[in-house]
């Protein structure tokens, strides 16, 4: 089974909006991991590199993560997808699921220290009195 230890070595974070100056509602957010390798650190370990960017449009702020990921496993699961990467292939979806888990939620502390919207969609809540009817099924047992 193969396992995914996730270390940031590296946070930058600047808000560009003035203070006092309200942010915009219809703010875009993009978020960008990219892996830059995956190297063989020893028989049973691999070292994945990686960087993490949020921007945001207007410019509001800019956050980027570096990193590193180990991932260990059986010597056969580790040749896999050193091979699989060689070939150009994406890394395994654990992998990404693990190094995405830890940044987005660090971005989201770094958001609220800066005090600017976290790059994940907050859930919204209809106003009391605007409750949906439930439609009518469109069968009858």
């Amino acid at each position: 089974m193969v396992n995914v230890r996730v270390f940031i070595k590296n946070v930058s974070a600047e808000n560009f909006w003035d203070i006092g100056k309200p942010i915009p509602q219809a703010v875009q957010i993009a978020t960008n991991l990219n892996v830059v390798g995956i190297n063989k650190k020893d028989e049973n370990m691999l070292e994945v590199p990686f960087v993490f960017t949020v921007n945001y449009n207007p410019a509001v702020a800019q956050l980027s993560f570096k990193g590193i990921s180990h991932v260990t496993g059986t010597p056969e699961e580790l040749e896999e997808i050193l091979k699989a990467h060689k070939e150009k292939k994406h890394p395994p979806a654990i992998v990404m699921q693990s190094i995405s888990n830890i940044v987005f939620l660090e971005s989201v502390i770094v958001c609220k220290t800066l005090n600017i919207p976290p790059p994940i969609p907050l859930p919204k809540i209809a106003p009391a009195g605007a409750q949906k009817k439930r439609s009518e099924p469109t069968y009858r047992a």
